[in-house]
This record gives structure tokens, C-alpha cells and sequence, in this order.
């Protein structure tokens, strides 16, 4: 069954990437055709009457008559449609409300509809489209074979919760899953089941567990690329356990399971001595079980691209080899905006069959109803805050992402997610991104021949103008030798990468300070905005934060100033 729905779901895939390509070449055409349609679609909705969608015929119309507007003027619409009040934002009913991560403030609710749900799925498909044809291309270039099959992912997708009228709510990723249950079952490497235990590490070690025994996984996927190191960790972790449990067919006591799950569980689970016999003689010749080498099939890793992505992407060799890396789609709880076209890019093709696009252009980020630019009119090289009209319900949503534009595919913006608007820290003037910071440490590692755990650079608390506190966690078994003199180089490097950094440091900005934080330190961090309500499987450790005080209570084992900061370099 899993060869025949796969085999399916391939063709299916060529058909839809064949017909969006056709659709690069007339990117406007398609995206009128789609707001128009939606604006039909929804004209008698009570939003779709206050806005006069209806009497919309052409884009420009649209433009001059909606107005742009944040989450905030959407949210008492939302909270209604939570309530169970039909014909709000949608046209018809909705079957799921998206939650965001919450990672950059207060969780915001995206109504779900079959509608909504399908224009994804266009994206999706042409990804995979895009991602089987390439697979053949990096097949030559690697010199051995790549092949599409079953994928293994830790994801959850346990409901966060039901509202008061019962609409289930969580994360996009989980909603997506739960509601394409038989098309996952093929896909995935281990059961759905596996995917429903709460507990973090005991729900790894499962769907570990059952996707080392599968002769057909081709894959790893997991939303970003800090989750999939993860996943990677624990094989590395419980390969003692996760062996023993292969041979015996049991499952380790101290797993955290509900009762009636461990029973289910246990029922899909049988000893594999063979297999265990394979696994205990790779750990024993390399000294560690990977996933490249418990799976030497492996073909590809799906995780999100573009961002502080790059970071965690660097140590991916260190337990995948050279196996390529897809970006799927770049999508949110509102949409998905990009759909990538091949392997270890950054890049992807604006999807303008899911969604109406526009683009702020940076002289226009501080105007209340700014000025937008359409996709044929955005420049290589520029950034733009993106604007999303969709069958959400949102019109000119500003999601708060800034984009970079890379070049075009046949007609079609290509386009990188580079940060969150407000994503930024500035002492003075200098305006410090994550993008920033994330290819100031990659220079770094790549320089000093060391591997960070993560890292995160915030602003001093009591000065003005304030210092860079740049906090870092050495990954297991690293050590700095010489941390002033990476001080020192991290702020040459953030110089070079931002160049109103290395202005104001002339004579505004006082010199960074460095701060050795304890092993152990993000995981707090981690476990912190677990507590504050977000979804394990849309974690992000922000690599700069507006919050002076936002590592505060971590161990700083040592904190180390310029030379020309101070008489010492180390306090």
C-alpha cells in the first residue's frame, strides 16, 4: 500500500510542479486570478461586506480600498470564530485554527477552511514535484543513488486543545498531519501513533525506535534544522537503549508514556535481532549510531532553510554526511509563501497559486499604509517586509517577515526569509539582525575550528549606549582557547557583515563582551518557552533578543572584555 499511495502521490507531484512553472512565466496573470476569486469567494463574509469585496475588479482597486493591517485588527474576528460564529472571515466552515509559535509574543489564531487548506496543498505538491526531479540531478553529483521513500520525524501531533464550539487547535504542522492521516501513514517511517506521545524525549526515542527497524526510510524531516539536530542527538544518546529494545522487542521502562499509548505501542512492536546484530556492530566499529549510517539509504533531510537556519546547517555533516538538504516550503500559520525548487538552496519561488503577494519596500517600512510593490516589480538583492492576502480570511496581512529577493525563477521572485520585523538590536543606529549574527558565528566556527551548542546576542542592561552581550554554549567536547581573541574577531566579522555596525563602533557603541555560558544553558532556554506555551515542534532559539533581560538566571561561567575595554581581559 505504501509503494502504491507514494508511486501515486509522485505523479501526482510532477503533475502540479509542471503546471506551477507554466504559471512562473505569468506571475501577475496568476496572481489576479487568484484574488479575484478569493475576493469573490468571500465578498459575503461579515469582513468581506466592511471591506466591499464584492465591488473589487482590479488589483489596484484592492489596494487603495483595504487597508494593511496587523494581527491585532484580526484578532477580535478570530476570537469569535473560536467561539463557533460561522460567515466572520470565512466563507465556509472552518476545521482547524493554526496556532503560531508564539516565540516573538502572544499566540496568534488562523482559521482553517477546506479551501484554505487546498491552496497549501498546492505549494506542498509542487515542492515535492521539484524535490523528486532533483533528486536525480544530485544523484550524479554525488555518485550514488538517491531515492524518494518513507521519511522519519519526531514531529508532534497531539491537539493543543478544543475551542468552546470544538474547532481543534495547534500547531500548523500537527493540524496538516491530522488531517492528511492516511497519505502520513504511507509517508512516515514509524506509526502516527508514535507521533501522539507528549513527552518529548520518550517520543523521539520511539519513533526512533520503529524507523531504525524500516528498511524503507529515505528521509528525515523535521519543521527546523535545530529539531532535526535534535532527533540526531537522541539516536546518538540512546543507541545502548534503543538496541537493546530492538533485539528484546520491548520498550524501555523509563520512557514517559501514557498508560493506554504504551499498551498500543506495544501491540505494533516486535523483537528484530538481526537488525539489532547491524546496529550494535556500527556503534561498536564508529563509537556512535547516526542517522547515515543506520540508514545508509538515506536521500534527504527536509527542514526549513533561510533564517538563522545556516547555524544549525553547518553541523548536519556531523551525523548526515553529504546528504542533501530541502527546504520544502517556506510557510507559516497564515501561508505558505515560497516553494523551494532545489536541494541545499536557500531560495524558493514565490507560491502564487496559495496566496496574493505584495512588498514593502524598505523606504516605506515606517509608513502606516505604506506603498507596495507587486512581484514583478521587487528588485534582485533588496529586502521587503511580505504582505499576504489568503483564504484565511487575512487581506494585506503584514505577517511581520522581511524578505530578501535573490533573483527570479522564469518571471517569479525567488525569495529568502531573512527576519522578523523588530528582529533587530541596535545600541545606536546599527540595526543588528539574526541574519547578521548567524554569518558572524559561522565566519567564527569556521575561523577558531570550533562547534557552538547555540547562541544568542542581547544588549547590556544599565548602559548607554549599550554593549553587545554575546552569549554562547560550546558544543560537547569544544573549548575556546583563546575567547578575547574571538571577541575581539566576532566584532571585525559583524563589521563586515553590517556595515552600520562597523560605523558606530568607530566612536557610539562601546566594545561586545563575551560570556561563556554553562552546558545545559539553552536547554533552559529551550524548556522556558516550552512552559510559556510553545509547540516543541515549532521551537526556535532566537539568536538576538530586544529583551535585556531574556538569558537572565543561566551560569555565565566567564565573561571576557576587549583589551580596550578594560585592564584585564578576563573577569
Amino acid at each position: 500500500m505504501a509503494n502504491l499511495v507514494l508511486s501515486m502521490a509522485r505523479s501526482y507531484a510532477a503533475y502540479v510542479k509542471a503546471n506551477f512553472v507554466r504559471q512562473t512565466r505569468q506571475p501577475m496573470q496568476t496572481q489576479e486570478q487568484f484574488l479575484l476569486q478569493l475576493l469573490q469567494f468571500q465578498k459575503e463574509t461579515e469582513l468581506g461586506k466592511t471591506f466591499g469585496l464584492g465591488e473589487i475588479k482590479t488589483i489596484d482597486q484592492f489596494r487603495s480600498q483595504v487597508p494593511i493591517l496587523p494581527y491585532a485588527s484580526y484578532e477580535p474576528y478570530t476570537d469569535r470564530i473560536a467561539q463557533g460564529e460561522p460567515n466572520v472571515l470565512n466563507a465556509e466552515p472552518v476545521v482547524y485554527i493554526n496556532l503560531t509559535s508564539g516565540s516573538t509574543g502572544k499566540q496568534k489564531m488562523v482559521p482553517v477552511t477546506q479551501r484554505f487548506k487546498k491552496t497549501l496543498g498546492k505549494a506542498n505538491a509542487a515542492a515535492l514535484g521539484f524535490s523528486l526531479e532533483a533528486l536525480s540531478v544530485h544523484s550524479q553529483r554525488l555518485g550514488r543513488k538517491l531515492e524518494f521513500g518513507q521519511i522519519v520525524s519526531a514531529n508532534s501531533i497531539r491537539l493543543q486543545g478544543r475551542t468552546a464550539a470544538g474547532i481543534e487547535y495547534g500547531p500548523v504542522t500537527a493540524g496538516s498531519f491530522r488531517m492528511n492521516r492516511f497519505l502520513c501513514r504511507q509517508a512516515f517511517a514509524q506509526p502516527l501513533e508514535a507521533m501522539e506521545v507528549a513527552d518529548t524525549p520518550s517520543r523521539h526515542y520511539v519513533c526512533l525506535l520503529f524507523s531504525l527497524v524500516n528498511p524503507a526510510v529515505r528521509g528525515m524531516t523535521s519543521n527546523f534544522p535545530m529539531l532535526v539536530l535534535r532527533l540526531c542527538q537522541y539516536l546518538e544518546k540512546y543507541a545502548e537503549d534503543l538496541i537493546q529494545d530492538i533485539a528484546t522487542g520491548t520498550l524501555a521502562n523509563w520512557l514517559t508514556i501514557d498508560p493506554e499509548q504504551r499498551i498500543d505501542l506495544e501491540q505494533r512492536w516486535r523483537a528484530y535481532p538481526e537488525r539489532a546484530r547491524e546496529l550494535r556492530q556500527i556503534l561498536e566499529t564508529q563509537g556512535k549510531l547516526t542517522p547515515k549510517a543506520a540508514w545508509p539509504k538515506l536521500s534527504m533531510v527536509g527542514t526549513a532553510m533561510g533564517g538563522t537556519s545556516d547555524f544549525y546547517l553547518k553541523r548536519f555533516p556531523e551525523y548526515l554526511g553529504d546528504t542533501p538538504v530541502f527546504g520544502g516550503v517556506y510557510g507559516t500559520a497564515e501561508a505558505n509563501f515560497g516553494v523551494y525548487h532545489d536541494y541545499n538552496q536557500e531560495g524558493c519561488i514565490l507560491a502564487i497559486e496559495s496566496g496574493f503577494y505584495e512588498f514593502v519596500p524598505r523606504d516605506q517600512w515606517e509608513v502606516d499604509q505604506p506603498q507596495t510593490l507587486l512581484p514583478t516589480e521587487v528588485k534582485a538583492g533588496e529586502q521587503y517586509r511580505i504582505l499576504l492576502s489568503s483564504y484565511s480570511g487575512f487581506y494585506r496581512y503584514d505577517i511581520g517577515d522581511v524578505v530578501e529577493v535573490l533573483g527570479f525563477y522564469e518571471n517569479t521572485p525567488i525569495i529568502v526569509f531573512r527576519h522578523r520585523r523588530g528582529g533587530l538590536i541596535s545600541s545606536t543606529t546599527e540595526k543588528t539582525s539574526e541574519y547578521h549574527l548567524t554569518q558572524t558565528m559561522q565566519a567564527l566556527q569556521q575561523e577558531f575550528g570550533i562547534s557552538l551548542d547555540d547562541f544568542c546576542v542581547t544588549l547590556s542592561e544599565q548602559e548607554f549606549p549599550a554593549h553587545y552581550r554575546v552569549n554562547i554554549e560550546l558544543a560537547e567536547g569544544q573549548t575556546l582557547s583563546d575567547p578575547p581573541v574571538f571577541l575581539d574577531r566576532f566584532d571585525y566579522w559583524l563589521g563586515e557583515f553590517n556595515d552600520q555596525y562597523r560605523i558606530v563602533r568607530k566612536d557610539q557603541v562601546p566594545p561586545p563582551r563575551l560570556r561563556l555560558l554553562a552546558p545545559g544553558s539553552f536547554g533552559q532556554v529551550r524548556q522556558r518557552q516550552l512552559q510559556r506555551g510553545t509547540s516543541d515542534s515549532q521551537l526556535k532559539i532566537p539568536h538576538l533578543s530586544e529583551d535585556r533581560t531574556f538569558l537572565d538566571g543561566l551560569e555565565v561561567l566567564q565573561e571576557f572584555r576587549l583589551p580596550t575595554d578594560m585592564s584585564s581581559a578576563v573577569r
